[in-house]
């Protein structure tokens, strides 16, 4: 109940404020006569008190009401306001000294050199009387976590404002900036970052707002220096347009491993996709739903969402609804089935993204992992080629370079397939990279996990590598890729240099804020390689865009591959088999 009074309301302010005006003006009214006769107001002069509080007071209340200074939230109370106050007073005093002159006979006894007084005395007690909130707030702010701005910018700016009216919860202590250094930017000084360890210690910071675009050395510098001083928060800023405040996001070890490509084409991408229907397996996946997600915003004519799972694909096709798509629960083994779409639909483009990945699983699901990875692709294209789409891209992965466990074999297979098979008039290319940050069953929310667990972090092996990239820069690059296409590439994204495993878990640790949690080495599991390879051959070709190479053939006797399918998918051996494929493939088994 309590609290129901107390929240503050547009009414319950107006009330406020036009209380306390009054009083104030009564206040100052009395202070000015008191002012001109030297603190001590003749009798005769009290019926004059009387009359300017009956006159001045609402024409006052009125004018302020009429310059909205009566809605105007007090931490917000500034120098427009204050101008808009003075105006404000300017006109009641105005028109009461108007009044003053035309009824002069029933102002007998007023000395006229009060109305000047208490115009003075008038605009400084109303004024403090609405910026007096904010001064408390900005006094108040030492409870908060003391922070330095990176970067002397705007932002910077915005950042200090916010904190001064409490909209950010830190208190900012210093600002670092090689250009600006030995300046202030709203008071806070600005110092080279030479001077950074001196600020951390001395003020006992606790948290670095990140004002200023780094790259990804020089934030992981930043981030390894303050972490090593006991900072244990690292926000980037982001100024939106419909909001006061900034918004503050915490750096997240993406931040540090996201490859920017820098020849990322757009308008290619946009031509490539533009009124066409376009049909995705495994659009509820990681992949899918982002390639779903590219697809509707390059202006795609129709989606064709087709997933098998009924919550992944419900929750792709909701939000995607302002594009209408069409979303498919089939399975891509059930060949039958999945034609009905074939015939429905028109497609021009056709992206394969349906697989089953989670090494380990596949490991442990050998079958089920051949029949749909393997046989789910082949009735995907062969029924692409049946119904003509013009298009068709085949999302494949590093771990089908000289494979060692059953999910990076059968996808192999699949890109000898698309590679061999009599493709007629579709265009059939293969896009092959590692790992994407963030995906479902991948390393980064597993640690994520653990560390708000508070540990331990489990590595399988101290010396394992992976390759990154950010899920949407992959996807664009698979789209990218394939309008370069003509049918037969398997193209590579350039994934950049691979990380060490451990170092990434140290890294979230020290991002987190969380040092002494300890990291605990497994043993490689079923299937896993210590580093990937993302080419077969290192003669493999580079394509006129840098972030894209192209792998060379692997001729094939289409008809052999055939049977060789056939007899995978009866074998009750099928590693052997997968084997006959692939020579390369050096199974590690459980």
């Amino acid at each position: 109940m309590l609290d129901h009074i107390l929240k503050p309301t547009n009414l319950k302010r107006v009330t406020f404020f036009v209380i306390g005006d009054i009083l104030i003006s009564i206040l100052t009214i009395y202070l000015s006569f008191l002012l001109r006769f030297n603190f001590n107001i003749p009798l005769d002069f009290y019926p004059a008190i009387k009359k300017m509080i009956l006159f001045l007071i609402p024409i006052k209340i009125f004018f302020l009401y009429y310059f909205h200074l009566y809605f105007i939230v007090w931490r917000f109370f500034g120098f427009i306001e204050y101008k808009r106050l003075i105006f404000a007073h300017i006109y009641s005093y105005l028109l009461f000294s108007i009044i003053f002159f035309i009824f002069s006979n029933y102002f007998m006894m007023f000395p006229r050199s009060v109305i000047g007084i208490d115009l003075f005395l008038s605009i400084v007690f109303i004024g403090f009387f609405r910026a007096f909130k904010r001064f408390l707030i900005e006094r108040g702010g030492h409870h908060f976590p003391k922070a330095i701005i990176y970067g002397a910018n705007e932002k910077s700016n915005t950042l200090i404002q916010s904190s001064i009216n409490s909209q950010i919860p830190y208190k900012i202590e210093a600002i670092v900036d090689e250009k600006y250094a030995g300046n202030y930017f709203s008071n806070i000084p600005v110092y080279s970052f030479d001077r950074l360890k001196d600020i951390i210690i001395f003020h006992q910071i606790d948290t670095i707002l990140i004002a200023k675009e780094l790259s990804q050395k020089e934030l992981d510098d930043l981030i390894s220096q303050c972490s090593s001083l006991g900072v244990n928060k690292f926000k980037k800023t982001q100024i939106l347009q419909d909001s006061k405040a900034p918004k503050l996001k915490n750096i997240s070890v993406e931040d540090l491993l996201a490859r920017h490509p820098k020849d990322l084409d757009k308008n290619a991408i946009a031509n490539f996709i533009k009124d066409k229907v376009i049909l995705i397996t495994g659009a509820g996946g990681s992949i899918g739903s982002e390639i779903a997600r590219q697809c509707a915003k390059y202006g795609a004519k129709k989606l064709l969402l087709l997933d098998h799972s009924e919550y992944n694909l419900y929750a792709i096709e909701e939000e995607l609804s302002r594009y209408k798509p069409i979303p498919i629960l089939k399975s891509i083994v059930d060949k039958e089935l999945l034609e009905e779409s074939f015939k429905k639909y028109k497609i021009d483009i056709l992206i394969h993204a349906a697989a089953y990945k989670h090494v380990p699983l596949c490991e442990y699901n050998i079958a089920e992992a051949v029949k749909n990875n393997i046989l789910g692709t082949k009735n995907v294209i062969d029924l692409s080629i049946k119904y003509q789409v013009k298009k068709f891209v085949l999302i494949s992965t590093d771990k089908a370079v000289r494979p060692t466990n059953v999910m990076g074999a059968t996808k192999r297979v699949c890109e000898l397939y698309a590679q061999n098979v009599s493709s007629l008039n579709t265009e059939i290319v293969a896009v092959r990279f590692g790992n994407v940050l963030g995906s479902s069953g991948s390393v980064i929310p597993k640690f994520k996990k653990q560390i708000e667990q508070g540990g331990p972090i489990t590595v399988t092996h101290p010396d394992i590598t992976r390759y990154f990239m950010l899920i949407p820069e992959a996807c664009q690059l698979v789209l990218q890729a394939a309008t370069i296409g003509k049918g037969g590439e398997i193209f590579i994204l350039d994934m950049g240099e691979p990380v060490k495993i451990v170092d990434l878990a140290k890294k979230m640790c020290e991002l987190s804020g969380k040092k002494d949690i300890k990291i605990e080495f497994t043993g490689l599991r079923p299937g896993e390689k210590l580093y990937e390879e993302l080419l077969i051959d290192e003669a493999d070709a580079k394509t006129k865009y840098k972030s894209i190479m192209v792998a060379k053939p692997t001729k094939f006797d289409l008809k052999k591959l055939n049977d060789l399918i056939e007899k995978l998918l009866k074998s009750d051996n099928k590693v052997e088999i997968l084997r006959q494929i692939v020579p390369e493939f050096k199974h590690k088994r459980l």
